[in-house]
């Protein structure tokens, strides 16, 4: 079983929206954990309501920082920080293959509901379609240089 660690700078919504949908697409196959440089402290609750449309479990999730792993083996780290939006991005320095994979912050979009939940659901639809097509791969035979190479051309084809 390979470990995903997706990581971001708060740990409140895309980290977590990507943590869930790995462990729920990838069953048998992938255990996803999800932490940040500085995680807010809580889980977003749109990102919450956002898994439950999908029907995906809500509980159990923490906003924690990454330096609560540091005893876990992590075989891949997934950044979903938005460099464009001028977040620090965290690195995590280990052996892990490392690619990013930017999203906009959907935790930051201010308006009506309907526009936060359709934020919240462009980020999750991106997230989900980048995760199945990792997910087509023959992970675990590809070479670490050619998975980082596969994984980063995801992250460029699916925006």
């Amino acid at each position: 079983m390979l470990n995903i660690f997706v990581i971001c700078t708060g740990n409140s919504c895309r980290s977590v929206m990507g943590e869930a949908l790995f462990n729920h697409l990838g069953q048998g196959r992938i255990k996803a954990f999800s932490a940040g440089s500085h995680p807010i402290g809580r889980i977003n609750q749109d990102a919450l309501a956002t898994l439950k449309r999908h029907n995906l479990p809500t509980e159990g999730y923490q906003s924690q920082s990454w330096d609560d792993f540091t005893e876990q083996t992590m075989d891949i780290v997934i950044t979903v920080c938005d460099n464009a939006a001028g977040e620090t991005c965290p690195v995590y320095l280990d052996s892990a293959v490392k690619v990013h994979w930017g999203l906009v912050d959907p935790g930051h979009v201010k308006g009506t509901d309907e526009k936060i939940i359709a934020a919240f659901e462009e980020t999750f639809s991106i997230i989900k379609q980048r995760i199945n097509s990792m997910l087509a791969l023959p992970l675990e035979t590809m070479s670490p240089e050619k998975l980082t190479s596969e994984l980063n051309a995801i992250a460029q084809s699916i925006s």
